[in-house]
């Protein structure tokens, strides 16, 4: 099943990746046996790599630097907002770096991430953690394929073998 797809808009790219910052530090990677799918086209990935796999094929392997504009964007002077404790569910773990969802006085939701916990507070960013900093991904594309309509009307993949995986 292997159409010699060229990246492009609708195409389901399936990846393995490292992501490290300026400092060589690894932030973030996938694995051989757990690559990363995403819909082209669709915001699933920052667009500067989005841009940078467009017209490539199976077996293309590179590296790409991402600019901050180009990821997650630049990063305002806007300290950590405290949040009392009680505001988050009582059983729920918290930890720098994780995200959720809030809901904005619209009714819009908008993610923040944990900066800290300092006791009763919870220090948040509405700004992601990579937020100002270049992105250096090294990247391997494994698969290309035509998206279902499924995951078209969905704007992501659904696995690399095409079935459903919601949580």
């Amino acid at each position: 099943m292997s159409e010699n797809l060229i990246i492009a808009d609708g195409l389901v790219v399936v990846l393995n990746y490292t992501l490290r910052s300026d400092e060589g530090e690894v932030i973030d990677a996938s694995t051989r046996e757990d690559p990363m799918a995403y819909l082209h086209g669709a915001d699933n990935i920052v667009p500067g790599l989005e841009q940078a796999l467009t017209g490539k094929t199976v077996g293309f392997t590179g590296k790409v630097r991402v600019e901050p504009e180009d990821g997650y964007g630049e990063r305002d002077d806007l300290p950590p907002q405290p949040v009392p404790r009680s505001a988050f569910p009582p059983d729920m773990k918290l930890a720098a770096g994780m995200q959720f969802m809030t809901e904005g006085p619209n009714g819009e939701h908008a993610p923040v991430w944990i900066d800290r916990v300092e006791g009763d507070q919870v220090f948040v960013d509405p700004q992601h953690p990579l937020a100002g900093k270049a992105l250096n991904f090294e990247v391997e594309v494994l698969a290309v394929r035509t998206a279902t309509a499924n995951e078209m009307s969905h704007g992501h993949p659904h696995g690399p073998d095409g079935h459903s995986h919601h949580h």
